[in-house]
């Protein structure tokens, strides 16, 4: 039996999420601060929408929409369309690789994060992120297959990055798992009131009919009631995909022993904190952050 296997079972999947709360807010800047999209403008990319897809599928390669359809899972199929191909004549993935990263490290550097305060929590979560199973997660792969950055803050974003993706590609595949549609699992997200559904639909491309379609169908699955609201069984498959979800991200911290899992959490605690209060990644998100222990910086294995 390998070291990580042999750690696995001692470690909660809590752990998981809540190092997704941490990582997701560094990673994010990419979406939300103006660095980004000033950068992705410059390229002369169409509109927040081209550059979004741009970015984010850059590590990819020119795929066809239809593949960043099926990974991205949630978003319309006509909406990646009216991005990609078309971003790719007007700059190439390696172009929108380098904004990317470049815009992402401007903004965190303007948040406040230095070098000397991100050197641990990058040497830590690229570790982390970088020994990872491949195994069903391409969007992981992909940006994997990326050279590492040398600088400290460029690392760390990187790394989150990584980490992020893995946990999403892992999260798409117990949402197909249990027959759940990508359009499906936003009003089902909505429902849980992880995310209000005014800002979903507006950022995932929902017309008042589109909604009510899948609304209908999770009622027809016994998923919501007649108000809209999760039934029983509605809460027991949202649990059990937010668990399975954790389960199938552990297993990216396998490359650190406890003590280092500890030393990532107290060194990167405090740059989610203070990336957030900056102000650029908002309080609601279609990722549903939660911020209610970003107080603590322990990782609580001890």
């Amino acid at each position: 039996m390998t070291a990580g296997v042999d750690r696995q079972p001692r470690r909660p999947a809590t752990l998981a999420r809540r190092l997704f709360d941490r990582i997701e807010p560094v990673h994010a800047v990419t979406y939300f601060a103006p660095e980004s999209r000033t950068a992705l403008d410059g390229l002369g990319y169409r509109g927040f929408w081209m550059g979004y897809f741009a970015a984010r599928s850059a590590p990819l390669g020119p795929v066809p929409a239809e593949v960043v359809t099926a990974l991205f899972y949630n978003f319309a199929p006509e909406r990646v369309a009216k991005a990609l191909p078309a971003a790719w004549d007007i700059a190439s993935p390696a172009d929108a690789l380098r904004a990317r990263e470049d815009s992402a490290v401007a903004a965190l550097r303007r948040c406040g994060v230095t070098d000397e305060a991100a050197a641990v929590a990058a040497d830590l979560a690229a570790r982390a992120a970088g020994g990872a199973d491949v195994g069903g997660r391409a969007l992981y792969a992909a940006n994997r297959s990326l050279s590492w950055p040398s600088e400290p803050v460029a690392r760390l974003w990187h790394a989150t990055t990584l980490l992020r993706e893995h946990r999403g590609d892992g999260h798409v595949a117990v949402l197909a798992a249990e027959g759940l549609s990508g359009r499906e699992c936003n009003v089902l997200h909505a429902a849980a009131g992880r995310v209000p559904e005014e800002m979903i639909k507006r950022s995932r491309d929902y017309d008042d009919a589109q909604w009510a379609l899948h609304t209908d169908a999770l009622r027809r699955r016994g998923l919501l009631g007649a108000d809209g609201a999760l039934t029983d069984a509605g809460r027991a498959l949202k649990q059990r995909i937010e668990d399975t979800t954790d389960a199938l991200a552990l297993p990216a911290l396998n490359a650190l022993d406890d003590d280092e899992v500890e030393a990532l959490f107290r060194a990167l605690t405090p740059i989610t904190r203070t990336v957030i209060a900056a102000g650029d990644v908002p309080a609601g998100t279609p990722m549903g952050l939660r911020r209610d222990d970003l107080d603590d910086d322990s990782a609580h294995l001890g």
